[in-house]
């Protein structure tokens, strides 16, 4: 996977069937000349509606001798859309894009670093920078789970996520020292219409995103324009929390 003029070009990728999803970051498919391979799944969520055994998957390929896993599932073929499963995908996504300006609400920052340290035991995606300006600390989180059902209802989290809750509080902590605190929720599929967090599964989650966004937190949601050879941030997607 390589950056490329604002996308990411997933290079090379083998097609296959997805046999199961196990142990959190294991899946085995079953290759398109027949045989099976154990894959790296770099999802920690439940991946809730986007690993049913039997659809089309997509795999990167990497041959270094240090790697025990030489496969990587980077995509699902659902019935409305491509989904891209990689966790990794969106921070390095959403970070071409603000500094690209593409994200209108992020835009004017000259410096964006990855990976800030806020406090003795958290850490935030990004921290935009600017002579002038507050600094503004993003999170960033990976959506794949969409009901089709609902008319394309975006939905996060996928498991109940005490380290998501813990994220939206350092941001309501930051801002009220002074900072600005934003968080974006990447939806990797070309299926939503709105996006909303996930109340019937975690609901603690919920009522704190609720609360933070009263106390000053923005909330920013983003689908992606995703096809065999690439993946890019698309639109905004109007927020219902």
């Amino acid at each position: 996977m390589r950056e490329d003029r604002g996308r990411l070009v997933w290079g090379p990728l083998v097609q296959g069937v997805l046999i199961r999803r196990y142990k959190r970051f294991l899946a085995d498919v079953r290759l398109r000349n027949g045989r099976v391979v154990t894959a790296h799944c770099p999802n920690t969520g439940s991946m809730l509606g986007c690993s049913e055994p039997g659809r089309p998957v997509y795999l990167s390929r990497h041959n270094h001798p240090a790697r025990r896993l030489k496969y990587t599932w980077e995509i699902i073929e659902m019935p409305t859309s491509l989904v891209g499963i990689n966790t990794i995908v969106p921070n390095r996504l959403i970070k071409i894009a603000v500094q690209e300006g593409f994200i209108q609400p992020l835009a004017g920052y000259s410096q964006v670093r990855s990976e800030v340290r806020t406090g003795a035991h958290s850490r935030l995606d990004l921290l935009l920078e600017n002579e002038g300006r507050r600094p503004c600390f993003v999170e960033v989180k990976n959506c794949t789970l969409v009901d089709a059902e609902d008319g394309g209802v975006a939905y996060f989290p996928d498991a109940v996520t005490t380290r998501g809750q813990k994220h939206l509080m350092e941001l309501s902590r930051l801002i009220k020292n002074g900072n600005r605190g934003v968080m974006v929720f990447l939806i990797q599929r070309m299926d939503a219409r709105v996006f909303r967090p996930a109340r019937h599964i975690d609901p603690e989650y919920s009522r704190i995103l609720k609360n933070v966004v009263g106390e000053g937190v923005e909330v920013l949601a983003y689908d992606v324009r995703i096809s065999l050879e690439e993946i890019i941030v698309n639109r905004s997607v109007p927020v219902e929390i």
